[in-house]
């Protein structure tokens, strides 16, 4: 089931987009991802915002912001893999062939300890590397390397390139930026990245009476459905049963083979629902939107 997201953002009143959407903000370095989000809730006078994946003050890049409604569906978008583009310099002199053994030894899954400045509790965890390819090589002294890496979210950028450091004589991060998190990319077509000057280009506009440039910048939360897979609610009596927080029962819906799912009716946002084995009941609701 396909749900038309750029229909709904020309054509949906700007103050649901606002209850029940995302911008796509191109984060510069200085503030922290929190307060960025917070500027957003203060500038749309919204009562709640969060983020999608903490970015260092200094990194730049893609940071998805839910307006909200949208942050009850935080956890879905979150945990997706996130590409970054940065540059790491070398502290010795290391020869383009150790360079590409250290960099395949880190291909896969590795141990990581999160660094001593950061909000999770310090104990190895499991990530994945997906890719990492070097774009570039400084031509004065092949110290500084420009990559390009594709990671399990939750993975520190900044620790990955001292851990491999380690197997060369030494390496740092010198700067980061990310440029695909999950679905949200800052080279997408159809659902663009802004920066703060537009973003606060568009407030004024707003708060004039124009919303044609905040809406543009607004991503109906219901791209959810490129997320989780949809499926459609059918009967008018199930939707309204399912919006006071009804499980689904056997029979009522034919539910995708997958442990979370979305229920729309027609366009219509109705909510998150996770499989169970409950006897009749074969889902619960994880998330309502009502």
């Amino acid at each position: 089931m396909r749900i038309d997201i750029q229909k709904l953002q020309r054509e949906k009143p700007i103050q649901e987009l606002l209850k029940f959407g995302i911008i796509n903000i191109d984060k510069p370095a200085g503030p922290t991802s929190f307060s960025v989000s917070n500027y957003i809730a203060k500038q749309l006078k919204l009562n709640k915002t969060s983020h999608m994946g903490t970015l260092d003050p200094m990194v730049t890049g893609v940071l998805p912001v839910l307006l909200g409604r949208a942050c009850r569906l935080s956890d879905y978008f979150m945990h997706k893999n996130k590409t970054y583009v940065g540059i790491m310099r070398l502290h010795s002199d290391v020869s383009d062939e150790k360079l590409k053994e250290t960099i395949k030894e880190f291909i896969g899954k590795i141990k990581q300890l999160p660094p001593v400045r950061s909000s999770v509790k310090r104990q190895l965890r499991e990530r994945e590397i997906i890719s990492f390819n070097v774009l570039e090589r400084d031509e004065k002294d092949g110290k500084d390397i420009l990559f390009e890496t594709e990671v399990q979210a939750g993975t520190y950028i900044r620790k990955l390139c001292s851990d491999m450091g380690n197997k060369m004589g030494g390496a740092h991060m010198l700067e980061l930026r990310r440029i695909k998190a999950g679905i949200f990319d800052e080279n997408s077509k159809d659902y663009l990245i802004f920066n703060l000057y537009q973003f606060d280009e568009a407030v004024k506009l707003y708060n004039n009476g124009d919303d044609s440039a905040l809406r543009k910048m607004i991503i109906p939360a219901e791209i959810i459905s490129q997320i989780l897979p949809a499926i459609q609610a059918g009967k008018k009596s199930l939707v309204h049963q399912l919006l006071t927080g009804k499980p689904i029962m056997k029979g009522e819906l034919d539910i995708p083979n997958s442990e979370r799912f979305a229920v729309f009716n027609k366009e219509t946002f109705i909510g998150v629902y996770k499989r169970v084995d409950e006897g009749n009941i074969i889902a619960r609701a994880e998330f309502v939107f009502n």
